[in-house]
């Protein structure tokens, strides 16, 4: 039987082949999805030893707004109806104000890969008490492609459209946001 409301979530500093591969998964498994990004503001992300790079600009060339429309066409792109699904901010990082942006008695889709997976999991099982799916859970080195991979075959002028939906690449690269990761790993301390 199908939720009704499904919830996953991501940062998706560049959306790829296998972030679509959790946000379909989570479709199929509900009627309504609603696709969380995390980190928003990269200003107001905190730092955590068990994920430290996901608070580092470097990490996170896209905004909100350029990840929300890079999902979106993707979403259309596979075949899923606007209707089904919606884009929202989602504070990880302040679980307390998740209830701003998601219903709470929603199913909320998630994958295990690292330690910071496992904190996710705790977050919102155990502190938030919310009904919690785990779709997979497989080891860091079994994770397959890497949004961290993708940024740096931007810089390397490498090839990288394989690896992203075909919306996501011509956004990306008719409105320069290459260029922008490009200068931003250029200019890393």
């Amino acid at each position: 039987m199908m939720d009704d409301v499904g919830v996953v979530h991501g940062r998706f500093q560049v959306l790829h082949n296998d972030h679509m591969k959790y946000l379909l998964e989570g479709k199929k498994r509900c009627k309504y999805l609603i696709i969380g990004i995390c980190n928003p503001d990269v200003d107001l992300t905190k730092y955590t030893e068990l994920n430290p790079h996901r608070s580092d600009k470097n990490s996170n060339p896209l905004t909100y707004f350029e990840r929300m429309i890079c999902i979106s066409e993707a979403m259309l792109e596979k075949g899923i109806n606007k209707e089904e699904f919606d884009i929202v901010p989602f504070p990880i990082d302040f679980p307390e104000k998740i209830n701003n942006y998601v219903p709470l008695n929603a199913k909320f889709y998630l994958t295990i890969y690292d330690k910071w997976g496992k904190e996710k999991h705790n977050i919102l099982k155990n502190i938030l008490k919310l009904d919690v799916e785990v779709l997979w859970e497989v080891k860091p080195e079994e994770k397959g492609i890497s949004s961290s991979d993708i940024r740096q075959n931007i810089k390397e002028l490498k090839e990288w459209k394989h690896l992203v939906p075909n919306s996501v690449f011509k956004n990306i690269t008719i409105n320069a946001l290459d260029k922008r990761i490009i200068d931003l790993l250029n200019n890393e301390n």
